[in-house]
């Protein structure tokens, strides 16, 4: 199954084009991500000067969660104001860009993945905040734990889409990712839960690492209390529950399972499409095959009946 790239691959090649000496010239695109995300970039200034901007939906929430923090980490000296429009930007300046190719490929590759960086912010956040707790729980046996230990953290809510959200919560001993996502189509339901019962049977059958997956269609426990929870109507919205175990939290790790979480809605909605469109694909071909079939039926001395130039008609032998 195909693995989506966690970058955007057209800011990543327009920059890479850009980085290896080609003649500056102007620039004014407008750049679709997933999740409703608009990047522009464009040479407002000078033809030199590149002017990257970014629009997500669920920015404000994100600042809440420390997304300044991470994008100030990321980008620091290149942050110049907001385009109007938009809610960050960064400027690259081509006269002057890291005299080494590994570091031109590094800028190019920190740029690409804004996206992905502006909404690592509360992952990192339930990150740390497990870590602390960790440590925290360490100092008691699990009857004398504190309760407000044994509850975690505050369950954090980015609203990246319309009737979406994810849900991050951390524990002493886990940090709980959930995905709300909405089905329009019975079809895509009845899809989704194949999908999803196969992350379940996988951890079963082989990879017992892997992170445990739950799906159901009302709200999960943890999300008790949470405000905008909405309840199912006949399955529309599902719940996809994420557990992630102090073996996948170590430092190492914190990457790149910031990146494989992240794309998790976009490739279970995009496989789903993409089963339909080899279904409906092989329904065609088999229909085709069928027609195929009845052609070839047809008596091969089949009478037909023909027409003179005067107008009378007689019956010839196929």
């Amino acid at each position: 199954m195909l693995l989506l790239d966690y970058q955007n691959v057209l800011i990543q090649s327009l920059l890479t084009e850009r980085f290896s000496g080609a003649a500056p010239t102007s620039i004014d695109q407008i750049v679709s991500d997933f999740d409703g995300v608009t990047f522009h970039v464009s040479t407002p200034e000078s033809k030199s000067k590149i002017l990257i901007s970014i629009s997500v939906k669920c920015f404000r929430e994100l600042v809440q969660y420390g997304a300044q923090g991470v994008l100030e980490r990321e980008y620091g000296p290149y942050i110049v104001s907001p385009e109007p429009g938009y809610d960050f930007s960064i400027q690259i300046d081509l006269e002057n860009l890291p005299a080494d190719p590994e570091g031109r490929e590094d800028l190019v590759k920190r740029i690409s993945l804004l996206k992905r960086n502006v909404m690592a912010a509360p992952f990192e956040k339930a990150f740390d905040e497990f870590a602390q707790l960790q440590e925290e729980a360490s100092r008691f046996t699990s009857e004398s734990a504190p309760q407000g230990l044994e509850e975690g953290g505050e369950v954090m809510a980015v609203h990246y889409r319309e009737e979406e959200a994810i849900f991050i919560k951390a524990s002493h001993d886990r940090v709980t990712v959930i995905f709300s996502t909405v089905f329009r189509d019975e079809t895509d339901r009845i899809l989704g839960k194949v999908f999803l019962q196969e992350f379940v049977d996988a951890r079963r059958r082989a990879i017992q690492n892997a992170p445990q997956v739950l799906f159901r269609n009302d709200p999960p426990l943890e999300l008790q209390g949470v405000p905008g929870i909405k309840d199912s109507k006949n399955g529309e919205i599902g719940y996809i529950t994420f557990v992630l175990f102090p073996r996948h939290l170590t430092a190492q790790r914190h990457g790149d399972n910031i990146s494989h979480i992240q794309t998790f809605r976009d490739y279970f909605h995009y496989h789903i499409k993409a089963s339909k469109a080899y279904i409906h694909s092989r329904m065609r071909k088999r229909t085709a095959d069928f027609l195929q079939v009845l052609n070839r039926a047809r008596p091969e001395n089949e009478e037909r009946e023909r027409k003179t130039a005067s107008g009378r008609t007689f019956r010839v032998q196929g």
